[in-house]
């Protein structure tokens, strides 16, 4: 240990620790500090016996006052239902075609259905509802199930391939290479053709025979042309917007194995008025029909 420091006349005492030959003087706190610190903790004492502050197993203390941030929040949301109650119930009275040409309920549709997508739909779709792999692009005019205000709605309401509705969209297509529906070379064959319906095929030689592959397995649901079915929500395969993937491995892959998106339904999570808002909110980007 460093030999301490030389004591002068008047020096304090120190704390007896010495770092180099240094010693630190053991001088009393600040009065405005220690008063400082004595209010805090006064002030500590009553807030958590006036607010919420100690967890316990099943929440926290309560406080004397009652408040609640959980209330307080609840009571403003119900205060802007109240409010919106009247426009909600014609909107939910509305015909649906209707709601965009009426000038009290389109803007208010188009406003609140923002707020309902951004909150419940941006996270597949996206916040500018441009979609994403396997997930539909809002903004185009390409759809499976139908773009109208009613078909919307009933997406919406029911949602697609989930077990929450019976009245859910439904569509599957068969997995034609794991169930061995079809060999590989079919498969392949008919890769080539469907990407010749909208683009260059990877071997322009296997297209006349990928189109009879096409013509015995997939024209039923596709159609002959593939411009596909909405009713049954087949894809338009000519049209070169791909909800996967337009390329080789791709269409290869799905082909093979088949896709099975599923959508929920929104009638147990959300109003009428909030499914009919989001449904114009929708409609409304420029895709919708």
């Amino acid at each position: 240990m460093s030999k301490p420091s030389k004591k002068f006349e008047g020096d304090p005492n120190t704390t007896g620790h010495v770092w180099d030959g240094i010693e630190e003087f053991d001088n009393p706190m600040p009065r405005w500090w220690l008063w400082t610190f004595y209010a805090c903790i006064i002030w500590g004492i009553g807030y958590v016996i006036a607010y919420p502050a100690w967890p316990m197993i099943n929440g926290a203390t309560a406080g004397v006052l009652g408040w609640s941030t959980r209330a307080n929040v609840a009571a403003e949301i119900e205060a802007v239902n109240e409010a919106n109650a009247p426009i909600n119930a014609k909107l939910e009275a509305a015909d649906l075609d209707a709601i965009a040409g009426d000038a009290e309920l389109g803007p208010y549709a188009t406003s609140a259905g923002s707020a309902v997508f951004k909150t419940w739909c941006a996270q597949c779709h996206g916040s500018g509802a441009a979609g994403a792999k396997g997930y539909p692009n809002l903004l185009d005019d390409d759809w499976l199930w139908g773009g109208s205000m009613e078909d919307i709605h009933i997406s919406v309401t029911h949602g697609i391939r989930n077990e929450d509705s019976d009245d859910a969209r439904y569509s599957e297509m068969p997995a034609f290479g794991r169930d061995e529906l079809l060999e590989e070379g079919q498969i392949d064959e008919v890769v080539n053709f469907v990407m010749s319906l909208s683009g260059e095929p990877q071997d322009a030689s296997k297209v006349a025979a990928g189109a009879v592959v096409y013509e015995e397995n997939c024209a039923s649901c596709h159609a002959e042309d593939g411009t596909g079915d909405r009713f049954q929500g087949a894809p338009n395969l000519a049209d070169a917007i791909w909800l996967y993937g337009g390329d080789y491995a791709t269409l290869t892959q799905t082909v093979s194995n088949s896709r099975y998106g599923v959508m929920p339904a929104w009638n147990t999570r959300l109003t009428e008025a909030q499914i009919r808002a989001v449904s114009a909110y929708v409609h409304q980007l420029g895709g919708g029909e």
